[in-house]
């Protein structure tokens, strides 16, 4: 006779790892890569034919949207002076997650040197019922540097008629300037989020919320100018300190987008998107 090994019930599901470190840098009146390592699932990317001045980034994951258990790091640099712009090849989806699964774990932290300018602009997080997201935006920006930043998640695919009855979303992002804490962003919601969004303090029913930081000298000053783009929106601006916030709700995807883009032009001047936005 001898041992026989059972295999589980319980199956065991592959899970995606991601690792990406990109360093940016100054060479004359241009920005060009100074250091690059990718491993897993996560790749960049470097388009030519971009905005003058400036560098773009895109980052790819390559297993086509994150699931529970997955685990993500993204580390981008931007040295002096240089001019970069971070976006991502699509929107990010988050899918089910099972029952008492561990929740899809994203870091990323974004450093930018004295003199550079830095751009955070990845499309859409889609948040599918059920999901379990844990990530977190760490932000390093010296106290003479440029940033603008937007992230914007969607809870279900309106057009699909999607809800979210279920999973858990932890989502922070944390600026500081100078070593100094400027912002500290948290979103928890577990549960029932549709109902969670249905509240008036909360959503007001809303199907889509995104968050614009924009920290710069000058940012105060645009303030009058991003509340005349916003209006007539269910959004909201403020500024304070050098800082620039927008908050924005929206039913759907393709709204929430309609908003962010005409915040952005504010901020970005005669600046076209990323192309990737545009595909």
């Amino acid at each position: 006779m001898f041992d026989a090994v059972c295999p589980s019930d319980v199956p065991v599901l592959q899970r995606a790892r991601g690792e990406l470190d990109v360093t940016l840098r100054r060479r004359g009146e241009a920005t060009v890569l100074e250091d690059l390592r990718q491993a897993g699932c996560l790749k960049a990317r470097f388009p030519r034919g971009g905005e003058p001045g400036w560098h773009e980034t895109v980052v790819l994951n390559s297993s086509g949207g994150v699931a529970a258990g997955d685990r993500l790091h993204l580390r981008i640099r931007v040295r002096a002076e240089a001019r970069v712009s971070v976006a991502a090849q699509a929107a990010e989806r988050f899918y089910r997650a099972p029952a008492g699964g561990a929740p899809a774990v994203v870091r990323g932290t974004l450093e930018v040197a004295e003199g550079a300018a830095a751009e955070w602009l990845p499309q859409e997080t889609i948040l599918f019922d059920g999901a379990r997201l844990d990530r977190c935006l760490e932000v390093d920006l010296a106290a003479g540097s440029w940033f603008l930043g937007a992230e914007s998640l969607i809870f279900g695919r309106a057009a699909m008629g999607e809800t979210l009855r279920g999973g858990s979303v932890r989502d922070l992002i944390r600026l500081r300037r100078g070593g100094r804490l400027l912002l500290h962003d948290a979103v928890r919601m577990a549960g029932d989020i549709a109902a969670l969004l249905a509240r008036p303090a909360l959503g007001g029913g809303a199907g889509a919320v995104a968050t614009l930081v924009h920290v710069a000298p000058d940012a105060e000053s645009r303030l009058p100018v991003m509340r005349a783009a916003l209006e007539g929106a269910e959004a909201g601006a403020s500024a304070w300190d050098g800082m620039l916030l927008v908050r924005a709700l929206a039913p759907d995807g393709a709204k929430l987008r309609r908003i962010v883009t005409a915040a952005l032009a504010v901020l970005r001047g005669a600046r076209s998107l990323p192309r990737v936005w545009r595909c």
